[in-house]
């Protein structure tokens, strides 16, 4: 990926600074509702109590284990001495940049149980962890779409809460930490502290706490939709080999909205038809005839291994609801996406990644001798039109001219349409489709 320079690079950075300004008085905004959990004090000028609530989280038993999903207290509302600390920390590392914010996927880390001494360890933790991530598929063919950013959060104490023994306690910027709730791999975080370090980063679409350990484990707080504009927060351990694993299970909640193909026990499921893309209560036969769910994938082979059909298990159920592999991520950690969860995958990334973006500003007529420039997604092919024709030989062009176009000499506004398409044949369904064709038009006047 190709770092920023210049005045570009200045205007995000004053966008960071304005969106790190914001983030904090949203963050204060929701800790003022937020419940208290039952096992957190309050310092001087805490809002007062209530009653605790819970949340659900996602937890891995091991490398190669199903997840699980449990109730956890949600974390006490921010203190006014806590909102003060975090606003005077957490400076913004840009570790990979691909392009601007608001036309990337922007990965946000966050570092807990780094001293201030050890904060280079973090960024090369942060490095390394992505390295990790982005080897997997769809990540991999997609990489130039993310942007990856560090946020330092200075502890007290290195290391994390319960490492090795759940009578371990540390004092870190996110309160990280193992035996959560009883459960030794289950690694919770204060959620409202995350929330007032990551709205630092001017667009964070993806937040995943880097727990400074070389236990396993890890959490998925998918329940959560942020103001800053992120769903969910996944939690890691840094020195784990495994626990890049965890992270990128966890996206395929936030971005390819996709449901847990694990169960729980014996239990039969009698609910509606599922939302997700990945569970159906049809059989393969069914979904042929009635040309719904992953019918366009039925009989493929799948890079999770097997062939795609409907294979019954999903949802926490063992029984009433099928899935379209035998094993894929959303099932077991270490694998692959299945084809269903791949194109979600993908259709996900464009949702927070446009396949083109206007470097020429679409809201003020273009006159005749203008050039009109676009950015667009590596994937994508461009096409132009005038008044709705193509100009053929202007296709795959990022910068053309009223001339090169064959805009009409006479005067008056035509209209310019700029078309990128990502023809990715790993998205089939029309509904996802979408997400990966972008169009922009501009009056122009020669």
């Amino acid at each position: 990926m190709s770092s920023t320079t210049g005045t570009s690079r200045m205007s995000r950075i004053s966008r960071k600074r304005l969106a790190a300004a914001t983030g904090v008085a949203l963050a204060s905004a929701l800790a003022a509702t937020a419940p208290v959990a039952a096992d957190q004090g309050q310092d001087a000028g805490a809002p007062a109590a209530h009653e605790a609530a819970q949340v659900e989280v996602e937890y891995f038993t091991g490398p190669d284990g199903h997840p699980r999903r449990t109730q956890v207290p949600a974390s006490a509302p921010l203190t006014r001495k806590q909102e003060s600390t975090i606003k005077d920390d957490g400076d913004v590392l840009p570790i990979m940049e691909a392009g601007a914010s608001d036309a990337k996927v922007d990965v946000v880390f966050i570092g807990d149980g780094y001293t201030a001494a050890q904060q280079e360890d973090f960024h090369a933790d942060v490095r390394t962890k992505w390295k990790e991530m982005a080897a997997v598929q769809p990540y991999a063919e997609y990489e130039d779409l993310f942007n990856v950013w560090a946020v330092d959060a200075h502890s007290q104490q290195s290391g994390v809460s319960g490492d090795p023994t759940s009578d371990v306690r540390k004092n870190t910027a996110l309160d990280s930490a193992f035996f959560c709730d009883g459960i030794e791999r289950l690694l919770c975080v204060d959620t409202n502290k995350v929330e007032a370090y990551a709205s630092k980063a001017a667009d964070p679409d993806l937040v995943i706490v880097l727990s400074n350990s070389t236990k396993y484990g890890g959490a998925g707080y998918n329940a959560i939709t942020s103001p800053s504009g992120y769903d969910g927060i996944g939690t890691a351990s840094s020195d784990h080999a495994d626990s890049d694993q965890v992270a990128v299970h966890e996206t395929g909640h936030s971005f390819g909205k996709l449901a847990d193909e694990y169960w729980y026990d014996e239990s039969t499921y009698s609910g509606p038809e599922p939302g997700e893309s990945n569970l159906t209560k049809l059989s393969a036969d069914e979904m042929a005839a009635q040309k719904v769910k992953w019918h366009r994938w039925l009989g493929q082979e799948s890079p999770d291994g097997g062939t795609v059909g409907a294979y019954e298990g999903g949802g926490y159920h063992g029984h009433g609801l099928n899935r379209p592999t035998e094993d894929s991520i959303m099932r077991t950690l270490g694998r692959e996406f299945n084809l269903p969860g791949r194109e979600a995958m993908i259709a996900g990334f464009h949702q927070h990644a446009p396949t083109l973006t206007a470097a020429t500003p679409t809201g003020r007529q273009v006159r005749g001798g203008e050039r009109i420039r676009v950015e667009a997604s590596s994937h994508a092919r461009v096409r132009w039109y005038v008044d709705g024709r193509e100009a053929r030989q202007a296709r795959d062009a990022s910068s053309v001219t009223a001339d090169a176009l064959g805009v009409p000499d006479d005067g008056r506004a035509h209209t310019v349409t700029a078309r990128a398409t990502d023809p990715n044949k790993a998205v089939r369904t029309p509904e996802l489709r979408k997400h990966l064709t972008s169009s922009l038009s501009w009056q122009v006047t020669r």
